[in-house]
């Protein structure tokens, strides 16, 4: 048990090494692969530690020596706190889009890190059928934070419809996502798109989901909208919106255009969603997150006899 304990944690503090990220004890034990109480995670990370395969740096753990990391990790812990309280004005905005039914913030802030470069990411649910108005009412509006400069607060990365919530892609990378996945706004859609995704938490027995979530009222105007186009015109104008958009962003991934921050664009399309291709950035993670396994493995089986 201690053995296999022992490797586990060692798993998850490789997959936060690769984003450079020590980890408190309480966190190795909401990512652990298997139930378990935190006295023995807590037992485990000592012995990991007197073996010099971990390294403590105050009350944070790491695969790496390095203290600054500690301080890069505070750093960015306090500048999220800073950006989730404009994420929450954000995401009320966004919800008063026509057809949106849920959004919910994902990426490193939903894990409480923000660098000064960070974005503020969103995963949106919208109405059946409906995704491809919603999104270009939305992404139309975003062009007009440019003029401000606050693009960087509306990243609206993935989105997904009523009739198509299950994540296809099921891995440690998914998984991860889906249980960091912060619900701020909705209708109640978010509570269904986490139970037809409730295999994230056999990856993660001992995670917990965040409980902030907003039920909010739609606003007469929403409502408005939403009839205006609830009729065969909406249907086409969906299908021509979906078709106009795969276009463009085929031309983009054949040319393998590069967005700001060096990561390959992608855009994978359906008539029930819209999410970066997971060719790219994330296969890219879990490749690396192999290769760092095995390295990792190999060290302990060697400090550990």
């Amino acid at each position: 048990m201690q053995v296999s304990l022992e490797r586990s944690v060692l798993k998850v503090l490789a997959y936060f090494d690769m984003f450079h990220y020590p980890l408190l004890k309480e966190e190795v034990h909401f990512f652990l692969d298997h139930a378990t109480g935190l006295r023995d995670v807590e037992s485990a990370l000592e012995q990991l530690v007197r073996a010099h395969c971990v390294y403590r740096h105050d009350e944070f753990f790491s695969l790496s020596p390095d203290r600054s990391l500690v301080n890069r990790r505070r750093k960015g812990n306090q500048h999220a706190g800073q950006l989730l309280s404009i994420a929450y004005k954000v995401s009320a905005l966004l919800y008063r889009f026509p057809f949106v039914r849920g959004i919910g913030i994902s990426g490193s802030l939903s894990k409480n890190f923000a660098d000064e470069k960070a974005d503020i990411d969103f995963f949106i649910i919208t109405r059946a059928n409906r995704l491809w108005i919603a999104r270009t009412i939305m992404h139309l509006f975003k062009k007009l934070t440019f003029l401000a400069g606050r693009q960087h607060w509306f990243c609206m990365n993935y989105y997904v419809d009523e009739e198509a919530m299950i994540i296809e892609e099921r891995n440690v990378f998914t998984a991860t996502e889906l249980v960091t996945l912060m619900p701020v706004a909705g209708n109640g859609t978010l509570d269904d798109f986490f139970r037809v995704n409730a295999w994230a938490f056999d990856y993660f027995p001992n995670a917990r989901l965040n409980a902030r979530h907003r039920f909010n009222k739609f606003p007469w105007y929403k409502r408005m909208a939403e009839w205006l186009f609830n009729n065969r015109f909406g249907d086409a104008l969906d299908n021509y919106l979906m078709h106009l958009t795969s276009r463009r962003w085929k031309k983009k991934e054949d040319a393998c255009k590069l967005n700001i921050k060096g990561n390959r664009m992608g855009l994978r399309t359906g008539k029930h969603f819209s999410k970066p291709n997971p060719y790219h950035f994330q296969k890219k993670v879990l490749e690396t997150y192999r290769r760092k396994i095995a390295t990792v493995e190999e060290q302990w089986s060697v400090c550990s006899n």
